[in-house]
């Protein structure tokens, strides 16, 4: 029994109830964020986590080392490549307004064992990023000091006397600040956070303005090589845009957020379009600009702005672009210390983590306790630990991120989370019509009721009740469905209504407790035609989604692992294609779920051009996570691993889940006994 319940805990799924989650925030305001955030807000912290200092030395490295002058192209590819992840952000983020991101589209969609993988890797990603970040402010503001050894004693990197171990003061105190200002309110730190964004973009657009200035004056010698404008040809161009891809990361913040938006449905997808918009504009004209001022292996891969600057009679300028890095990293910080405290606490609301972690204070409305573990621990990491070798890590946890989110949003349009069918079941005539009650996100299912219990003829749902004709809003009708004039249950099926023919003479009925009064159970051998194809619909958009991921796992592991001998990557490669290509044309073929546009928030966005958007996606994400090499993901694997006893010894026991679950045990062995 045991070894049973462990594993349907590992795939129990979290039902939506976007409704009760309202009336809990008006009855219980200090349990919850509070919604102050509007469009402008969301696309400064998405812009400023986004757009930070790997911009500064980024376009160096990879026009040096992969692009050449092709540089511009290879972050067009690399946005296209982002902006598929982020419309599925943007669909799931306006669908579920909660905190907790690609954790609770995970847990919601997919299955609770997989949503503490990605909420744990998640964690690292979050607190390593952040670490990592803040250890690059003690160079650029050196700049200004005439030098990183002429820093003040109390800010400047030191080495504690006999060990290896450098302490870096700035980058410690630096996040302390960061966290402090995070806890003041949502709404101040995206304050501070747009007066950054503001000053790292204005750098940014004078370094566009004054390298096109040099550039018409030298004649852009940058663009007149022998090698052509793809000295590395187009693998070397599509390889810098593998690299590029994680300068577009950032975005992702914007839907850990959607708690505290006012407007999710609309500001959340603005937010998300517009942030990776603006982002990947200033990438494509500043890569322009520096491979056309330097020949690309002239480029200084450390300092490619300045050093471009400085051959053209401009060295004052290093000081401007050193302002923009340093407003580049402190939004960047922020972008990564804001994030982990909403999943801690979706996680504590969950019942995976202590509920210490959900607490939200009651003025400030952000979760304080969660907010002040997260600063504390990168503050430490910051302080003592060199995490450059750990930076790898970071990308394991966006990437797994992004591809959960593109198999959520698959199984929303195939499979919707909540749209399991109740019992159908019939009335005697002297009850009158049946009033069906209505669940806040699950859609009703009616029938047309007869004697041979026809099948399912629509989908009842809050929005489509209101549009039945002769009644009033939702609270009016008190949680139940309407009935006609005449008795008849109304049924909508998308073109127009219908009566289902109900027990002659019948009143209407209105109060909740006529569904429990009024319904009787049916035999579970009746089932309809059209009920069994329904089932086999989802059946095959099952092994559809899961014959496309592992088919997209096996691809990946072809042409990324270098490491794996060649004759296994040609088996991989020879069962992947094949897997991936077949199960992808199933889901083209086969019909999207009816439900799919009545799951979670009514109003959100439609991700356009599904199954092949999310399916490219997949694709682009697990192909770069396999490109990290071997020994990035065994060191991930290794935290995955103590996320995993982590969970067997608290999570699974202490899920809000848990006792549902044992409820549903208990019933089985009830039923097995008698």
């Amino acid at each position: 029994m045991k070894t049973t319940m462990r594993t349907r805990a590992l795939w129990r799924r979290k039902v939506v109830r976007l409704q009760e989650e309202d009336q809990q925030r008006r009855t219980r305001p200090t349990d919850q964020l509070a919604r102050r955030l509007r469009v402008l807000d969301l696309i400064s912290i998405g812009v400023g986590s986004t757009l930070g200092a790997g911009v500064y030395v980024l376009v160096g490295t990879v026009a040096r080392e992969r692009a050449g002058p092709a540089l511009t192209l290879s972050f067009l590819i690399a946005g296209i490549a982002a902006a598929l992840a982020a419309l599925c952000y943007a669909e799931l983020s306006s669908r579920l307004p909660c905190a907790g991101s690609a954790y609770h589209y995970a847990y919601t969609c997919v299955s609770e064992g997989i949503a503490w993988i990605i909420g744990w890797a998640l964690i690292l990603e979050y607190t390593v990023g952040g670490s990592t970040v803040a250890r690059g402010i003690s160079p650029n503001l050196g700049i200004f000091f005439g030098g990183e050894e002429h820093l003040p004693g109390w800010i400047a990197r030191q080495t504690f006397p006999g060990s290896d171990v450098v302490v870096d003061p700035c980058a410690g105190l630096l996040v302390l600040l960061v966290t402090a200002l995070l806890c003041m309110g949502i709404r101040e730190s995206a304050r501070v956070q747009s007066i950054m964004v503001v000053l790292n973009v204005l750098v940014l657009v004078f370094v566009v303005g004054a390298g096109s200035w040099a550039g018409f004056s030298s004649g852009w010698k940058g663009y007149h090589q022998s090698q052509g404008y793809l000295p590395y040809g187009v693998n070397g161009m599509l390889g810098g845009a593998a690299t590029l891809f994680f300068a577009y990361i950032g975005f992702d913040t914007v839907a850990s957020t959607a708690e505290e938006v006012k407007n999710p449905q609309r500001d959340l997808p603005l937010g998300i379009g517009f942030s990776l918009f603006i982002c990947g504009s200033l990438y494509m004209l500043l890569s322009a600009v520096i491979v056309g001022l330097v020949p690309f292996n002239l480029i200084d891969p450390d300092t490619p702005m300045s050093s471009a600057f400085d051959e053209h009679g401009m060295p004052w300028a290093k000081y401007i672009v050193a302002a923009g890095a340093i407003a580049a990293l402190s939004t960047a910080l922020m972008g990564s210390i804001l994030p982990q405290p909403r999943i801690l606490m979706a996680m504590a609301r969950d019942g995976l983590l202590p509920h210490f972690f959900s607490t939200v204070h009651p003025i400030t409305a952000v979760p304080v306790n969660s907010t002040v573990i997260t600063g504390l621990v990168a503050a430490a990491m910051a302080f003592f630990m060199n995490v450059d070798q750990l930076s790898g890590m970071v990308s394991v946890g966006t990437l797994m991120a992004f591809t959960i989110v593109a198999v959520s949003l698959l199984i929303l349009r195939y499979l919707p989370p909540n749209a399991s069918k109740p019992v159908i079941q019939v009335w005697p005539p002297d009850k009158g019509a049946p009033s069906v009650h209505i669940s806040p996100s699950t859609p009703v299912y009616a029938c047309e009721v007869s004697t041979l219990f026809l099948p399912v003829l629509s989908i009842f749902s809050d929005a489509s009740l209101q549009t039945l004709p002769g009644h009033g809003s939702i609270e009016d009708l008190n949680g139940v469905s309407s009935v006609s004039s005449s008795g008849s249950l109304l049924l909508q099926d998308g073109t127009g209504d219908q009566e289902a023919n109900a027990a002659p003479n019948a009143s209407p009925v209105s109060s909740r407790s006529a569904l429990h009064e009024s319904l009787l159970s049916i035999d579970d051998t009746t089932t309809s035609l059209p009920e069994s194809n329904e089932k086999l619909r989802q059946w095959v958009a099952v092994f559809a989604i899961t014959g496309a991921f592992i088919g997209v796992v096996l691809i990946s592991l072809a042409a990324a692992v270098e490491e794996l001998p060649m004759l296994i990557r040609w088996v991989f490669g020879l069962l992947g294609t094949p897997s991936f290509v077949a199960a992808s044309t199933v889901l083209f073929l086969i019909e999207q779920d009816e439900g799919h546009h009545k799951f979670g928030q009514a109003g959100g966005f439609h991700c356009p051009w599904v199954p092949a958007l999310p399916l490219g996606s997949i694709l682009v994400n697990v192909y770069l996570l396999m490109s990290l090499g071997i020994p990035t993901l065994f060191r991930v694997s290794a935290w995955l691993l103590l996320g995993v006893v982590v969970y067997l010894v608290y999570g699974m026991s202490h899920s809000q889940l848990s006792s549902e679950l044992l409820k549903e045990e208990q019933t089985h062995q009830f039923q097995t006994a008698t």
